[in-house]
């Protein structure tokens, strides 16, 4: 609710919203949570619940696995995200509009492993697709990936 009053007040004031910004002001859900093993948690909006088939993902929600557990998410345009034990990942970007043409997929993987398969963005923009990890980006030009951050030693 506190981004749609940030975004009313720009509004009144006559000021151009871009369309990240309305991204951002926006609650509704890019995605939900399929199946969980063991311990796994969502954080959005400074709230964190356990995971759970069916809890949303939010815009800059943070995806969290614990030792032992897995965790796998489907996002509106199908593309599909599972995690392994004692992974991080955080979703900074989701556009979804193909028929305006807008379309975004970012992440963060801070570590653990992530198994990606492409959905409609990747299918429509594979330029659109991304996963930064600590150590570099990973542009997605196909249809499914595996990445590992380790901890550096």
């Amino acid at each position: 609710m506190k981004h749609r009053t940030y975004l009313a007040q720009l509004l009144a004031a006559g000021i151009g919203v871009t369309l990240p910004l309305l991204a951002m002001a926006q609650t509704e859900p890019i995605g939900y949570v399929k199946t969980v093993t063991g311990e796994a948690w969502v954080s959005s909006a400074g709230q964190r619940v356990r995971a759970e088939p069916g809890t949303p993902v939010l815009l800059g929600s943070q995806l969290k696995t614990q030792a032992q557990a897995s965790l796998g998410v489907t996002f509106k345009d199908n593309t599909v995200m599972s995690f392994g034990p004692d992974t991080e990942l955080t979703v900074d970007e989701y556009l979804y509009a193909p028929a305006q043409g807008q379309l975004k997929l970012g992440t963060s993987l801070l570590k653990g492993s992530l198994n990606y398969v492409s959905g409609v963005i990747a299918r429509l923009k594979p330029d659109a697709v991304s996963v930064k990890t600590p150590t570099g980006i990973i542009g997605v030009r196909g249809t499914q990936f595996v990445a590992k951050v380790e901890d550096a030693q």
